[in-house]
């Protein structure tokens, strides 16, 4: 059977046809307010008093009870600094939010929120609680504040999906300190109907129906007030017509009639850059609060610092080579191999620590230096430091001994030993001498949780635990893992039930086991010459799929792209079985095969991948993943559309495959470098379009930034 969803995008309920009306016209009170509201902005837009204008966003970057930048319960022009991040939670019944806003590019603010509603239960879902309805909303900033001119900024609030509370505007913001003034126009749930629902399609009526938009919108406005660093005083006009918004289910149950008033009040509350607090009164005749956390992406919350490397006096009777090998071990490398060649010194190195391959480099470089500098001055001519990946080749630098000891003598500066140096990316031999530390075994052990949205049971269901990986590496690019995992904290229901043709949503079994073996595999990375990688996986590749994983990848242009090709064949595993596979399945094997693209942008952090081919169901399609990267912490967006004919229910029909994500360095919380990162992903899980394996590892991420265009902008890691 298939179970119905409450959700904005999922949910398959008939929205009532919005009704067209003339305009809300605001009573005596309201007008008199807005017409005084209008003649402030005019003149303070116009005239430059003593003061002078503050060209920034900041300070007055709070939530609006929805989570992007605004007032009360309207938008501002204003948008968070790039890279800073803010979750939280609101209410003014019968709403209560949840939410999530990031400036992923600047002047771009993006707020994903759910909404639910107070005392309105989910059709159909008894067990489920109150309706909720999750929406993305975006606004783009593309006019920034000047001395004379405002902000200004186009918002879209829930273009997809069901869009209960959709609208798009344009606002302006104009800062004359302590003052904000914002004015703005916008339609849907600021206008004077509902915006009808676009299910999978994007909707943006200001540019399909303009004339539209234009009559059926309302303006807004208000102004903030910042008494104090820590306490803003804020007031605003808001146009929303609850007793018009049909398609809202708490329109029925509680506005029967217009709201008691137009005008919002309230404080807010900043007593560190990371907490905010609202206290409002809002409709006139509910109080609200809006609490929230934001903070920099990126930023470490302990300093990451890595103690220079001592040699111990002992060890200075050894050979160069000895002594190179242990002070590179002891500085978070491995597979150490040294080979003389006249004047010309050899150096390869694992990188097991730095969280960049640049940054490795760079500390290689400055061990070797210590030691040469100290015996072996004027005997080598030329140095090359290669680092690896598993013992794959990945990063090389070329360098005159001379040029190296004025580098750390600080007779050079950077961008004179990078001038006179080289570093390549193409390198794919490594010395054929034997290795020193080699480091066979190794191991993982790190938290996972997983969030699972839309269950009938309730809106969230979750798994916390541990999942533990050992490693065995006996040559170059070789790996042997096996996974455990844990989850003692499992709430995971069985309230869904499989669809047809299932391969995703026969997930329930595998998730709701406590202890698990997720993968026992075999893989195997090759670099080529010419640039070509080469990857192949063979076992049980993750908890739901065992079988054999290919995959061959290059970079073109200098690393700009990175193309490739992809393949599985499969079969699923047996739930709660450690070596079992599955019988008389729906498929009795399941072959994936795609074209892979990958534009890096390093110039803004940020890489789209192209997934194209066919999917774990046998339907055909293109994923796309957007990344941006802010010092290690990656967020994530994809979004994969394929043909849903050959699925016969309505569940999967029509459906897009949509999700985020975030991966979030170790080295963030511990003040020391580190490789591992922690990851988790929120999307509808219970669909079977447009679905992939979960690979033990990927090409285009192994490659990563070891491609020109990132070593050029990386090199300054090199100090």
């Amino acid at each position: 059977m298939t179970r119905l969803s409450p959700i904005a995008g999922t949910h398959r309920r008939k929205a009532a046809k919005p009704h067209r009306s003339a305009p809300a016209v605001p009573g005596p009170a309201g007008r008199a307010a807005l017409w005084r509201l209008l003649a402030v902005l005019v003149l303070f837009f116009h005239l430059q008093g003593g003061r002078a204008a503050s060209a920034g966003d900041d300070p007055f970057t709070g939530p609006a009870n929805w989570g992007g930048t605004g007032l009360i319960e309207t938008p501002s022009a204003r948008i968070m600094r790039e890279g800073r991040f803010r979750v939280g939670a609101a209410q003014a019944h019968p709403y209560r939010y949840y939410y999530g806003a990031i400036t992923i590019l600047p002047g771009l603010e993006i707020d994903g929120r759910i909404s639910e509603i107070i005392g309105v239960p989910a059709p159909g879902l008894p067990d489920y609680g109150n309706y909720k309805d999750k929406a993305v909303d975006l606004k783009w900033q593309f006019l920034p504040e000047g001395k004379w001119r405002p902000a200004v900024a186009l918002g879209l609030m829930d273009p997809h999906g069901t869009r209960l509370y959709a609208s798009q505007y344009i606002v302006a913001s104009k800062q004359i300190y302590p003052f904000d003034f914002t004015i703005g126009f916008g339609n849907g749930r600021y206008g004077s109907a509902p915006l009808p629902v676009a299910g999978e399609q994007f909707k943006m009526e200001m540019i399909t129906d303009s004339s539209s938009w234009a009559r059926d919108g309302h303006f807004f406005g208000g102004v903030q007030f910042e008494v104090s660093d820590g306490l803003m005083l804020i007031a605003e006009y808001s146009p929303i017509e609850y007793e018009k918004m049909t398609a809202d289910p708490a329109q029925s149950r509680y506005f029967q009639g217009p709201a008691a008033s137009r005008l919002n009040w309230g404080i807010r509350l900043r007593p560190w850059d990371w907490l905010e607090f609202d206290l409002t009164w809002q409709r006139g005749d509910q109080v609200g609060f809006n609490v929230s956390v934001a903070f920099d992406l990126g930023n470490p919350m302990v300093p990451i610092y890595e103690p220079p490397y001592r040699e111990k006096p002992d060890l200075r009777a050894s050979s160069m080579e000895k002594r190179i090998a242990r002070a590179l071990y002891e500085s978070g490398f491995s597979h150490i191999g040294i080979q003389r060649d006249g004047d010309h010194l050899r150096i390869e190195a694992a990188n097991n620590r730095y969280f960049y391959n640049m940054k490795a480099l760079g500390v290689a470089l400055r061990v070797v230096h210590g030691i040469v500098a100290q015996n072996g001055r004027g005997e080598f001519r030329r140095i090359s430091l290669t680092v690896t990946q598993n013992g794959v080749p990945v990063l090389e630098a070329r360098t005159a001994a001379e040029d190296l000891d004025a580098f750390f003598g600080e007779r050079f500066n950077v961008s004179e030993f990078l001038y006179l140096s080289e570093i390549r990316t193409d390198v794919w031999k490594t010395p054929d001498v034997r290795k020193e530390y080699w480091r066979y075994f190794d191991y993982v052990l790190k938290p996972d949780f997983k969030v699972f949205l839309n269950d009938p049971s309730g809106f969230v269901n979750y798994k916390l635990g541990v999942a533990a990986n050992v490693l065995f590496t006996p040559w170059q690019g070789s790996t042997f893992a096996a996974g455990l995992l844990g989850y003692p904290v499992n709430t995971v229901s069985s309230s869904n039930v499989p669809s047809s043709t299932p391969v995703r949503t026969d997930i329930v079994p595998y998730q709701q086991q406590k202890l698990a073996m997720g993968l026992l595999l075999f893989n195997q990375i090759r670099k080529f010459e010419g640039g070509l990688y080469g990857r192949v996986a063979a076992g049980y590749l993750e908890e739901q799929y065992a079988g054999l994983d290919w995959e061959a990848a290059k970079p073109v242009r200098d690393g700009r792209f990175l193309v490739g090709l992809s393949g599985s064949v499969l079969k699923k595993r047996e739930p709660g079985s450690v070596f079992g596979l599955k019988e008389n399945d729906w498929k009795d094997r399941y072959l994936t095969g795609f074209f892979n693209v990958r534009l890096n942008v390093p110039e803004a952090e940020l890489t789209v991948d192209l997934k194209s081919g066919q999917f774990l169901a046998g339907d055909r399609g293109t994923m796309v993943t957007v990344s941006r990267n802010f010092n290690g912490v990656v967020l994530s967006a994809w979004y994969g559309i394929s043909g849903t004919a050959m699925f016969p229910d309505s569940y999967n029909a029509g459906y897009h495959n949509k999700g985020i994500a975030i991966s979030i360095p170790l080295r963030m919380f511990t003040g020391r470098e580190s490789r591992t990162s922690y990851g988790t992903a929120i999307a509808p899980w219970t669909r079977d379009v447009a679905q992939d394996i979960t690979h033990f590892d990927n090409l285009f991420d192994f490659i990563g930034r070891n491609v020109d265009v990132y070593t050029e902008k990386d090199k300054r890691m090199i100090q």
